[in-house]
């Protein structure tokens, strides 16, 4: 195993290469720069493994590739996303949503409705990716037609899906947290009620006071009606686009898998776009509908995305968006990332520093403050939330025991630590999808992603106050 020192040199070289990015690029860092820092990053990591640690090349570069592997199904859903993106604005699925929402909802509360939405969504599919996939791009429309801070509406989604996430049965990383620490599946949901339920709580009267605060700067009553009418102008907008997201939440419900169901609703969406939206076709069409015209429109749409161009920059910059090629970037920062967290596992540099953390513990506040520090470094530098909960697991399994805590506790750290952070990383695959899906920097809705910011502080302050620090019976 390397020493900490040298352990430390690629992370160091990494963070500072992702400095100077941003300072130099600004917005745009995240589209190359950091995947080119990534590389290098890995590529030192690589040099130090091979000669100074003495390892083999080919052996490094197995394991990397098996860690790319472990992306593969976020890539996937990531390019289907991009496409049923597309396809959902030329059914009008989701200007129907944006529509309805224009409507109904008040500037005033659209920021706490808009956690609340994304939270029983979530919860009921156990997956926030479907959420702002779907009912979180409409948001993010909504959001923008009322001139509503982009950074606040999508904080307000990721809040809203994360928790949800958090709190569902049906979700992988919930799931997958009790599996590692040794516990069970309703055992640490309700373990997770102590710090995910101030955290939800405290997000929702920070909106609602953003909300009245921003009330103000939204915009006039005229211009949302122009977008009304612009919106009615080009799609035909009925209630009955609502069966089609209604149908993919089923879907996922009923614990079919995210690629499937993502597939269907594209597909879907397509039948959907033939029957609602033939004038639009049309007119898209140039006039001429025959097969040829209609398959280049689809196919062009679910690869390229949708273009609009009613004339109205708000409208066009609304519903230009989606398709497969729009997410190729994002696929390029999660494979570079999973080099770089590939490569530091392989050399032992990750399991170096985690041994060097496991010395310093010596109380219960320091051990639960360790595992979520452990958790958010993971996400940061291997960029992958579920290597993050799975490492984290292995790692502090034994000093719970040690110290007599049921595993439960281990559980909920590794959640308020890996799971709800790994969004807030723009190079961590959540943090890629959820920036791309949106259309939002990460770093834009960062400061405004409370439930994700204060979930961490809220297990390590309840952890130091020794509440809920349930101990093992005897008969464990």
């Amino acid at each position: 195993m390397p020493s900490l020192r040298i352990s430390l040199i690629p992370v160091v070289f990494l963070i500072a290469l992702l400095s100077y990015n941003v300072y130099i690029f600004a917005d745009d860092s995240s589209y190359g720069p950091n995947q080119l820092a990534l590389l290098f990053s890995a590529m030192v990591a690589a040099g130090i493994g091979v000669f100074h640690l003495k390892l083999s090349y080919k052996e490094l570069e197995k394991k990397v590739i098996d860690s790319i592997t472990v992306s593969l199904q976020a890539v996937l859903i990531l390019l289907i996303v991009g496409a049923l993106i597309g396809v959902w604005i030329l059914n009008g699925v989701v200007p129907t949503m944006i529509y309805f929402g224009l409507d109904l909802i008040h500037p005033s509360i659209f920021l706490p409705v808009s956690l609340v939405i994304c939270s029983i969504v979530s919860l009921a599919t156990g997956s926030s990716w479907s959420t702002v996939g779907t009912v979180g791009i409409a948001l993010i429309g909504i959001g923008q037609t009322l001139g509503i801070s982009e950074g606040m509406v999508a904080g307000a989604i990721v809040s809203g899906a994360y928790f949800g996430d958090k709190m569902s049965p049906l979700s992988d990383t919930t799931n997958l947290a009790p599996a590692m620490a040794g516990t069970e599946l309703f055992t640490h949901i309700r373990h997770m009620v102590y710090t995910s339920g101030p955290a939800i709580l405290i997000s929702l009267i920070l909106f609602i006071a953003l909300g009245f605060f921003n009330s103000a700067e939204t915009a006039t009553t005229s211009e949302i009606n122009e977008t009304l009418t612009l919106i009615e102008k080009n799609f035909n907008v009925s209630l009955w686009l609502f069966t089609l997201p209604l149908i993919v939440f089923v879907l996922v419900n009923k614990k079919v898998p995210a690629v499937p169901a993502l597939i269907a609703g594209t597909l879907l969406g397509i039948v959907y776009a033939l029957v609602f939206q033939g004038a639009l076709i049309e007119r898209l069409c140039g006039g001429t509908v025959d097969f040829n015209s209609v398959y280049k429109l689809v196919v062009k749409t679910t690869y390229g995305g949708f273009e609009s161009s009613t004339g109205n920059k708000v409208i066009d910059k609304l519903f230009s968006r989606g398709g497969m090629s729009g997410m190729l970037n994002t696929v390029w920062l999660i494979i570079m990332a999973m080099i770089y967290g590939g490569m530091l596992e392989a050399t032992g540099m990750l399991q170096s520093i985690a041994a060097w953390i496991l010395k310093s513990i010596s109380k219960v506040s320091n051990l639960v403050a360790a595992t979520i520090g452990t958790s958010i470094f993971l996400n940061i530098t291997t960029s992958d939330q579920y290597i993050a909960i799975v490492l984290s697991g292995r790692i502090f399994k034994g000093a719970y025991k040690d110290f007599n805590l049921h595993p439960k506790n281990l559980s909920r750290a590794v959640e308020d630590g890996a799971t709800v952070t790994s969004v807030l990383v723009p190079w961590n695959t959540c943090g890629a999808f959820f920036a791309s899906t949106m259309g939002v920097a990460t770093l834009t809705y960062l400061p405004f992603a409370f439930f994700n910011l204060l979930s961490p502080l809220i297990s390590i302050a309840i952890a130091a106050s020794g509440k809920t620090m349930e101990k093992l019976s005897e008969e464990k």
